[in-house]
């Protein structure tokens, strides 16, 4: 049975995916920790510490077949934590009593830090791969509208022209800065936790410093400088990360959903048979993805607050704030998943009306381009007078419905400075794109420098 939208059978390919699960899931956490057993069973036996017989015997057995998941929950919700139980049958599989030299100096907290990092990095190399992907629909899109007119919105209103190819350029932009947040965050945040009871690897004496050295270099992870048991900015820091990528993916849901409503109709998510149906209205087209990537997005900010305040732990072991990083981070990278799934989906065949941009563009009579025609007239009339006079002509544009270059050609003191001819160019909103089309160039030039996507 299952009770949550994440491990679901109906909604988990919905908002997770089922690789990220893979990552987050019992089985792969308790190998993890056997992972990190044998590791250290076998950088303690080339240090003398503990005979290599039993370093090979403890990392022989360290597969998850000798587990008993049934006797590890009911032994877990006993003890409180699953690191000495999973210990206890580990040395209980041992032949020749060798399991006794496992777990060797080590403390619970070690062990659940540095399988919490390695699930940390796999989970990672998959929002890598996502954010890529997404990547490279978004410089598609971005090469293939650079020069397609819309309307630049401002709180929900028309504002000035831009093009589609500029709107998905921004949202490429921060795609792209969060890859590089990703590459500078790893090497602070995959670092593994090794120093026993409070952190100053006492129980190994002067070889302490020596067997983290080399555990973490037999698990690929960065040497701490310090115990860091209850120091969680690397667990925040991931968490705040990821809270950023949903809400970047957020953002360019929401700008979706808006272009979507039907009085707007220039963008759509792509069409799939019987996808965001209605039960009662048969034409609608709902924004499935979007709403989704909205819900994931909130769900991760949420447990991305929860992981700031698990940073406020007491002392040099923590009476309770680290347990909510077991139920945040996997909620956090899961979700994370769902949304960076659905933005693939969405942004992978998003539907393009440009026909329906241009039009759109034309739906206010010209007063999108108020801008460009008060610029035009300010050389001639002062920058003041024009916008006056623009702002009172753009009332009468409202009010009548008449078009706003014509109300310009019949002010005389507009006409004294500018003809006709000029004023249509001024209220032409394909030519008042500023420099939209130089900076989709910019951030695909980027790109192109630094390899960021194909």
């Amino acid at each position: 049975m299952t009770a949550t939208v994440i491990d679901s059978t109906v909604f988990r390919h919905i908002f997770s995916s089922e690789p990220m699960r893979q990552v987050f899931s019992d089985e792969h956490r308790v190998q993890c920790y056997l992972d990190i057993e044998a590791a250290l069973a076998r950088v303690q036996a080339r240090l003398g510490l503990i005979p290599q017989r039993a370093a090979d015997e403890i990392a022989a057995r360290c597969t998850l077949d000798i587990i008993d998941m049934a006797k590890l929950k009911s032994q877990t919700e006993l003890i409180g934590y699953p690191v000495l139980p999973v210990v206890q049958q580990l040395v209980a599989a041992c032949a020749d009593d060798l399991g006794q030299y496992s777990h060797w100096g080590a403390t619970t907290q070690d062990i659940t830090d540095t399988a919490t990092i390695l699930q940390i990095r796999e989970a990672l190399s998959l929002v890598e791969d996502d954010l890529s992907a997404i990547s490279g629909h978004l410089a598609d899109l971005a090469r293939r509208y650079r020069d397609t007119p819309m309307a630049g919105r401002s709180n929900l209103q028309q504002a000035v022209p831009i093009t589609f190819g500029y709107k998905v350029a921004t949202w490429l932009a921060a795609i792209e800065r969060h890859r590089q947040r990703l590459a500078e965050l790893r090497p602070r945040v995959l670092v593994g936790e090794f120093g026993g009871a409070a952190g100053t690897l006492a129980s190994l004496g002067t070889d302490g410093l020596e067997v983290q050295e080399g555990l973490m270099a037999e698990l690929r992870l960065g040497q701490p400088e310090i115990a860091w048991h209850t120091a969680r900015d690397r667990i925040a820091e991931v968490g705040c990360f990821l809270g950023l990528v949903t809400g970047t993916l957020g953002k360019i849901a929401t700008d979706v959903k808006l272009l979507m409503q039907t009085e707007v109709s220039e963008v759509y998510e792509p069409y799939v048979k019987d996808r965001g149906s209605s039960s009662t209205m048969p034409q609608k087209r709902n924004p499935i993805s979007c709403n989704y990537i909205h819900a994931c997005m909130a769900m991760v900010r949420q447990n991305v607050a929860a992981l700031l305040d698990a940073m406020v732990e007491d002392h040099e072991r923590s009476t309770g704030p680290w347990e909510i990083e077991w139920i945040a981070v996997p909620e956090i990278f899961l979700l994370t998943s769902g949304a960076l799934q659905q933005a693939r989906t969405l942004l992978a065949d998003l539907e393009v009306d440009a026909g329906r941009m241009r039009a759109n563009l034309e739906i206010t009579q010209g007063l999108i381009c108020t801008e460009a025609v008060m610029m035009g007239l300010a050389p001639h009339l002062g920058r003041q007078r024009a916008h006056d006079l623009v702002y009172d002509i753009s009332r009468q544009v409202s009010t009548s419905g008449r078009s706003l270059l014509d109300l310009l050609g019949e002010n005389e003191e507009i006409t004294a400075s500018l003809d006709r001819t000029a004023l249509a160019k001024l209220v032409d909103p394909a030519a008042y794109l500023g420099l939209s089309g130089e900076m989709v160039d910019r951030v695909l030039a980027r790109l192109a420098t630094t390899g960021s996507s194909e």
